[in-house]
């Protein structure tokens, strides 16, 4: 049986290089170079740890989901499909911090909260035109590329 890491550098092919783990809930996160095109990604691989059927279940529907879903603030998916019988999906590496992180600095502006909820809002609006209610929104799941709020983690949506 390969390991995780075999598994990823399979998925992903020659030309990309794994640099480190994200944590990660029922998924094994990593983040890897493309060194063909210079650009950084996100492999998010259900752990082997977590092989119930529910879990497996879930992260194909998330999959599903948000394939389907094509938005400036949600971060889209690239490729997915599945690698010794387990989903896996590779998105953008999106380079900033989680809405989390950044209320942890302090507080937000008017301004800035309110371009940050718009975003979101708009995202949820969208999603929700295409049948898919997100069901974990919170400020982990909203990263900021460059102040731009993108919306991830559709892991527990639900369709309409």
């Amino acid at each position: 049986m390969p390991s995780t890491t075999e598994l990823i550098e399979s998925v992903l092919g020659p030309g990309f290089s794994l640099e480190h783990e994200l944590s990660g809930g029922m998924a094994r996160v990593f983040v890897a170079r493309d060194d063909r095109f210079g650009r950084r990604v996100v492999v998010k691989l259900v752990g082997r740890d977590v092989i119930a059927p529910e879990a497996v279940a879930r992260f194909r529907r998330e999959i599903q989901f948000a394939m389907d879903l094509q938005h400036p603030h949600i971060v889209p998916i690239l490729q997915a499909g599945e690698a010794d019988g387990l989903p896996y999906l590779v998105m953008p590496y999106v380079e900033g911090e989680s809405l989390r992180a950044r209320i942890g600095g302090g507080q937000l502006q008017l301004v800035e909260a309110v371009r940050i909820l718009r975003g979101v809002a708009l995202a949820l609006a969208y999603a929700h035109s295409r049948g898919v209610i997100h069901r974990d929104i919170k400020p982990d799941n909203v990263l900021l590329a460059a102040g731009t709020p993108m919306v991830a983690d559709f892991g527990i949506a639900k369709a309409m």
